[in-house]
């Protein structure tokens, strides 16, 4: 079509854009971790015909865990959902295995790849008692969204998610940039794109400000008790 530029709003399409052109611009938007997924190899240029703006999902798995803790003290046991054939999950789920031992955690990750593995993931949760479960961001997982969040009300397992709109959609907490915020900063990118700028001069923006979202309603129907430091 000899698009001017191409938006790629998450890790799996900017890497399916970065593969199919290295001369038309390319702005990526909440990705994980734009050095490991192997998009750029420097921050302050990246270089080449792509730049954008890193969600930083990976970097905040620890945060994530601790913030679920505080949520559900007696949580021992957390199930992990992530799919293995996004790129971005991948990296959170290193992540959290990194961060795990200094919280006293034991993980379960489960694997979901399409949609109608997702009951047979929270029967797996509830046989291998796990108290508490965050399900990563990504494609997939926004995409069903409506329906991950009345899983986990029907299963009862209080959850940690990647996006605010899982909480909007009823679920009980996440933490994470502003998805909204991100995808307004690209078009700041598009326009100096258009207005002559190559991309590679252009530095890759990482987050400063995230959002600890937590659902009342949610909270009061699982019978949670929420921590003053939270609120």
């Amino acid at each position: 079509m000899k698009v001017d530029v191409i938006v790629a709003p998450a890790t799996p399409q900017a890497l399916a854009a970065k593969q199919a052109t290295s001369s038309i611009p390319i702005v990526f938007v909440l990705v994980a971790d734009a050095l490991e997924a192997g998009l750029i190899t420097n921050f302050a240029r990246p270089g080449g015909n792509i730049t954008g703006l890193t969600s930083s999902s990976a970097e905040l798995g620890g945060k994530r865990l601790e913030l679920l803790k505080q949520m559900v003290p007696k949580a021992s046991r957390v199930a992990v959902l992530y799919n293995p054939t996004d790129r971005s999950n991948v990296l959170i789920l290193k992540q959290i295995q990194e961060s795990v031992l200094s919280l006293g955690l034991i993980l379960q990750p489960l694997e979901v790849r399409e949609a109608r593995e997702f009951e047979g993931a929270f029967v797996a949760m509830t046989r291998q008692r796990a108290v508490a479960m965050f399900g990563t961001p990504g494609v997939l997982t926004f995409e069903h969204r409506q329906v991950l969040v009345d899983l986990a009300a029907r299963y009862r397992i209080p959850a940690m998610w990647g996006h605010r709109s899982f909480v909007d959609a009823g679920g009980l907490m996440s933490y994470a940039v502003n998805l909204y915020d991100q995808n307004r900063q690209a078009a700041v990118f598009v326009d100096k794109i258009l207005k002559g700028a190559k991309p590679g001069d252009l530095p890759v923006e990482q987050p400063t400000k995230f959002e600890l979202v937590i659902n009342l309603g949610a909270a009061k129907a699982l019978g949670l008790t929420i921590a003053q430091t939270l609120l």
